[in-house]
């Protein structure tokens, strides 16, 4: 299993495409151990691996990000955000982490998060002479937020791999979400005091009612959308395509800013994601399958078992590999490629399946953050025109946040269970 896992990192560290590793490497196990007889299985493997229903829900809730980032629902919620939080010092940063924590609601994806606030908030910043490197760097980690506050995507792909209640991870994720933005918020007043950086506007009521009257569809989408999922009234695939109506309805009869041409950019850019993730789902299928069969969960089990039964070392155990994993692997991947090897021993170690979720959600959200692919970091680099390990710098201080966020949950597991305890156990 190690030797797997070992020539998919190293294809991956010479930049072959995940998904193309996982299914070169996948490939070769299945003809070494069974021969060319399993080769006409392999399309079957494949397909079936991507078309679970329940994964219908992250194309969905792409499209409807990127429509609605199109729809100018982005540029009223960073105004809103402006009138709470840009009277406080360092108020851009706080702005952007305020915003993320809205459109958070709406995307699921921290690099459509990042992407889409980022783009205006960074050289804002900029602008108004913060460094670079600070810009970049609070706008990055709370781009974060985007995988820990519902919708998120990986708790629906851990759900699916893991079989366990997407609509209870969304629930899970609330709280740690809401603590994670706060500490952000901590860290960048912290930082905009040793920076001296200034305060931008006074506050003003009259400005918080304006920018919340523009921005009411805004907050009315979320609610409506999560709402019916954790109501029961529908599902999270069928709320993924109300998200996707809504945003078309929004962006074409309320703002009037949707046109043919920026609805086409939207569906291509959504279409370019969701081949990514769907894409790695469907090669990591194959590599499942082989671990499958070879018993490889089951062993795993039985090592660790026979090294430690507490469930906290476990845990330890297992934060210590998705942290290193996810500086390598996009949380995709990730995702795919080891929660259904570890999940034998999440059940017998007595660990909820829903508080596990979350934790490895939140992992592989700082992974995210650490270098070498930090795929949202590199993205804030990008838009900030900055060097990564500058920004790195920085940022260490608000991944402290989100590290304090993952020890919260991994070991005062009502933090992120409470609201599931209280309303579905």
């Amino acid at each position: 299993m190690l030797s797997l896992f070992g020539a998919v990192l190293g294809l991956v560290l010479i930049n072959v495409p995940i998904a193309v590793s996982l299914g070169i490497v996948a490939t070769l196990a299945m003809v070494a151990s069974h021969g060319l007889s399993s080769l006409p299985n392999m399309p079957v493997v494949i397909y079936n691996g991507a078309t679970n229903f329940p994964l219908l829900a992250i194309p969905l809730f792409i499209l409807a990000g990127a429509i609605m980032n199109a729809s100018g629902i982005s540029s009223r919620l960073i105004a809103f955000a402006a009138a709470l939080f840009g009277w406080v010092r360092g108020g851009l940063a706080h702005v952007s982490i305020g915003a993320s924590l809205f459109f958070a609601e709406i995307s699921g994806s921290a690099v459509a998060d990042v992407a889409a606030l980022g783009s205006l908030m960074i050289p804002g910043m900029k602008a108004k002479g913060y460094p670079a490197p600070y810009a970049a760097a609070a706008m990055s980690s709370a781009a974060t937020l985007a995988v820990i506050i519902p919708p998120s995507i990986p708790m629906i792909l851990y759900a699916v791999m893991a079989e366990s209640s997407v609509v209870q991870l969304f629930v899970a994720g609330i709280v740690p979400g809401i603590l994670g933005g706060a500490g952000l918020m901590g860290v960048a007043s912290f930082l905009a005091r040793r920076y001296n950086l200034p305060r931008e506007d006074r506050f003003s009521w009259q400005r918080v009612r304006k920018t919340a009257r523009e921005a009411l569809w805004a907050f009315l989408l979320p609610i409506i959308i999560l709402g019916g999922i954790f109501g029961g009234v529908v599902t999270a695939t069928e709320g993924a395509a109300l998200a996707v109506l809504a945003a078309l309805f929004v962006g074409l009869f309320i703002y009037r800013e949707l046109d043919m041409a920026h609805l086409r950019a939207a569906i291509m850019e959504g279409g370019v994601q969701t081949a990514v993730v769907m894409l790695l789902v469907a090669t990591s299928a194959l590599l499942g399958t082989y671990l499958t069969e070879v018993q490889a969960p089951q062993a795993l089990a039985r090592a660790v078992s026979d090294f430690t039964q507490t469930k906290w070392v476990i845990l330890l155990l297992l934060n210590i590999l998705f942290l290193f994993l996810g500086m390598f692997l996009h949380s995709a991947a990730a995702i795919i490629l080891v929660v259904p090897i570890v999940m034998p021993l999440v059940r017998a170690a007595g660990i909820d399946p829903v508080h596990f979720g979350l934790i490895v959600t939140i992992n592989l959200g700082i992974g995210q953050q650490t270098p070498p692919v930090a795929s949202v970091l590199m993205v804030a680099c990008s838009i900030a025109k900055s060097s990564v390990w500058e920004v790195s710098r920085v940022n260490i201080w608000f991944i402290a946040v989100l590290v304090s966020v993952l020890l919260l949950v991994t070991y005062v597991p009502v933090t992120g269970l409470g609201l599931v305890n209280l309303f579905y156990k």
